[in-house]
């Protein structure tokens, strides 16, 4: 375990540079004191690594110095394979690089490891995308992943949820995220780091000006805090409904994993027809009454009455569309 992480620390420090020992304790999930005994035992090994104290401080390799460490586990060379997903490289225009890169890798596998790296293909796959939801389309996703790649400032037009909504924004890059098979541009606007979603992208120019990534800057964390931030904002109130027996099997399918949950957790016990009655949390009135139509009659809404009110509209104005042309279903019962 301390070989391992070792070797760990050689190779952060190898491939990021400068980095502090609270840096490589968090990425390596131990404490303070651990890494700076590692430090020392890799010092005492003759491994040329330095540190400086202060704000700018850290501990950093000698510059030219590359430690040469090819050996692969069999569970390294199957994770490789493992990770990766031809669809979304192919998204970022990075589909031949991949295939080629893994091609050269398998070349370069001793032969027990390249059959491992073969049932590994043959045996998983990696699909991002949902069942519901083809991923998003966008004529500017290369463009934009080129522009993180090579520190490229972008002009964009920009399509948001509230008005005005169609507007220009100049933005320095930092980076993509694919998540639930939407892509997602992480760039600085002015003074403030923001997601943006790249399908709501309407326009894009590259600009010919380049700007400097902030070094501190950590995407993993970044995503962390904007989701639990998303989040904490997404439900904004609460339901309460009746849900049959086929209403709660669908809601798994068709619903977030917070409703289930919440159907789960506050659910009472069925009634003798099998319905239960639960408090869900709700996103808005108007998200909330496209998400129980899904379910048709399968559930029922108590409250808010202003949701019950809306679900009974839409009922009626069904009900009407359906019943005012009785011919129409006749000539299709004939077919």
């Amino acid at each position: 375990m301390r070989a391992s992480r070792l070797l760990s620390i050689l190779l952060l420090l190898q491939t990021r540079g400068r980095m502090t020992a609270r840096q490589l304790a968090g990425t390596l999930e131990v404490s303070v004191r651990t890494i700076y005994r590692d430090v020392e035992s890799l010092q005492a090994a003759g491994v040329p690594l330095f540190g400086d104290a202060g704000p700018a401080g850290g501990y950093q390799l000698l510059e030219g110095y590359r430690a040469r460490l090819t050996g692969l586990s069999s569970e390294e060379a199957e994770a490789l394979f493992l990770a990766g997903m031809p669809g979304p490289a192919a998204e970022l225009g990075l589909g031949a690089v991949v295939a080629a890169a893994q091609l050269k890798l398998q070349a370069a596998l001793p032969a027990e490891l390249r059959e491992r790296a073969r049932r590994i293909q043959e045996r998983f796959h990696l699909d991002a995308h949902g069942w519901y939801h083809d991923g998003d389309r966008s004529p500017h996703l290369a463009a934009i992943a080129d522009a993180v790649w090579n520190q490229r400032r972008i002009e964009v037009r920009y399509r948001r949820w509230t008005e005005p909504t169609d507007v220009t924004r100049f933005l320095d890059p930092y980076a993509v995220v694919l998540k639930g098979g939407k892509w997602y541009l992480v760039a600085r606007g002015g003074e403030q780091i923001r997601t943006y979603r790249v399908h709501q992208v309407l326009g894009l120019k590259v600009l010919d000006e380049s700007f400097e990534r902030p070094a501190g800057f950590d995407l993993p964390a970044y995503w962390r805090s904007f989701l639990n931030d998303f989040r904490s904002r997404l439900y904004q109130g609460e339901a309460t409904v009746r849900l049959s027996p086929a209403g709660r099997r669908r809601m798994r399918e068709l619903m977030s994993s917070a409703v289930v949950e919440a159907v789960e957790r506050t659910g009472t016990g069925p009634d003798e027809d099998g319905w239960v009655t639960a408090v869900v949390p709700i996103e808005s009135l108007d998200h909330a009454q496209m998400e129980f139509m899904k379910l048709g009659a399968a559930v029922e809404v108590l409250e808010p009455y202003e949701l019950r009110e809306r679900l009974e509209a839409t009922a009626r104005e069904l009900a009407t569309l359906y019943l005012a042309r009785p011919e129409v279903a006749v000539a299709a019962g004939r077919r």
